[in-house]
């Protein structure tokens, strides 16, 4: 595969400023960080009124939906926006997985009927697959017979407040709804408290063939896991930024010995580097979603690149948050963990940077170590 130079502006657009100030502006009323840090404290996690909100009034699951599938007709560059600003929150909402790989998904297959109602907000679906799959062939942990599912599938995201499961098999793709006879969903621990896992069970429970198997669904698959990751790289984005600005903040008001903590010439360093390190991220995942957006060939180039990044540059403003707050930084009482928690959970979903980086070696042709 070949990297293609050509490209669209990479550059935020009007119409994704203005729909950046309107999903912060409805997080900063309805999101802080106070507010996501009682409910992981509570049993329910996700805020499931503040995603029916954004879904409903603000339209984000319809917006990458094609307006004749029932969508507004947007494209995955605004997604990854609305990603960024849920990223800068640590939004505990499905978005990720419903209006994400859920909607990729289904666009890809066609399935008019279920995108209609995600677009208008009536559903939130989920793929049954491990959070921390890859943008790869789906390995088949459940089974089929006469049209009724078995198997047990660990770590799934947003499952646990879907109303339908999207369950791939090796006879086709089938939906299920969440609360039918047969299903069961287990809430395990997580180190991300805002973005709850699951282990799905189906004991016998009756099922709906959307797609058959085949390479078309094959590939509808991979394609909306690649989607995902990006969408993925622009939450890590919006971590960090949120991180640096916490940071850069504390560290130009808080005193030490009569001087500014961001007086001393070795914070400005490090507040440098990870000032471009974000910079260098935020290319990357603007060109995967400029990718995602274009349905470009280099999409499965642009996604290992932005993840084998991004990923890694979250994790760094997290710790740099943390480390630099001081004593504050390491307690309950400051958001800082949260944002090192969602970083670290973020990492290994959709596949981990090493993973990425291999991914991307072969991509490009890149000869192994040692090879000759």
């Amino acid at each position: 595969m070949t990297i293609t130079p050509e490209t669209g502006d990479l550059l935020y657009n009007e119409i994704e400023d203005d729909l950046r100030e309107s999903v912060r502006s409805l997080l900063d009323r309805k999101c802080e960080w106070t507010a996501v840090l009682s409910r992981t404290e509570s049993p329910h996690t996700v805020d499931t009124a503040l995603w029916k909100t954004l879904a409903t009034e603000v339209g984000v699951a319809a917006m990458p939906i094609p307006e004749d599938l029932g969508g507004a007709g947007g494209s995955w560059r605004e997604a990854a926006v609305v990603a960024e600003e849920l990223g800068r929150a640590v939004a505990p909402i499905p978005f990720l997985g419903s209006a994400g790989i859920a909607a990729a998904l289904l666009m890809e297959l066609r399935a008019e009927d279920f995108l209609s109602r995600l677009a208008a907000g009536e559903q939130t679906i989920a793929l049954t697959i491990p959070f921390a799959h890859a943008p790869r062939a789906v390995e088949h942990a459940v089974t089929v017979s006469d049209d009724r599912l078995h198997g047990n599938v660990t770590g799934v995201a947003d499952a646990r407040v879907a109303d339908v499961l999207l369950v791939p098999t090796a006879d086709g793709l089938f939906s299920v709804e969440t609360a039918a006879e047969g299903v069961r969903v287990d809430e395990i621990v997580s180190l991300d408290m805002t973005r709850p896992l699951s282990d799905v069970t189906f004991d016998g429970a009756q099922a709906t063939l959307i797609a058959e198997a085949g390479d078309v669904l094959d590939a509808a698959l991979v394609r909306a896991l690649h989607i995902g990751a990006t969408l993925l790289a622009a939450e890590q984005l919006g971590l960090a930024e949120r991180c640096l600005d916490l940071t850069v903040e504390y560290l130009a008001t808080r005193r030490q010995f009569a001087r500014l903590l961001g007086s001393y010439q070795a914070l400005k360093h490090r507040l440098a580097d990870l000032w471009v390190q974000i910079t260098q991220a935020r290319a990357v995942a603007r060109y995967a979603a400029e990718c995602a957006a274009t349905d470009s060939p280099d999409l499965a180039i642009a996604v290992a690149l932005a993840q084998s990044i991004c990923s890694e540059v979250a994790q760094q403003a997290a710790e740099e948050c943390i480390q630099l707050h001081g004593g504050i930084g390491f307690t309950w009482e400051h958001p800082a963990h949260l944002f090192l928690k969602r970083a670290k959970a973020d990492a290994i979903g959709l596949g981990t940077a090493d993973w990425h980086r291999s991914a991307l070696a072969t991509l490009v042709d890149l000869p192994a170590p040692g090879a000759n």
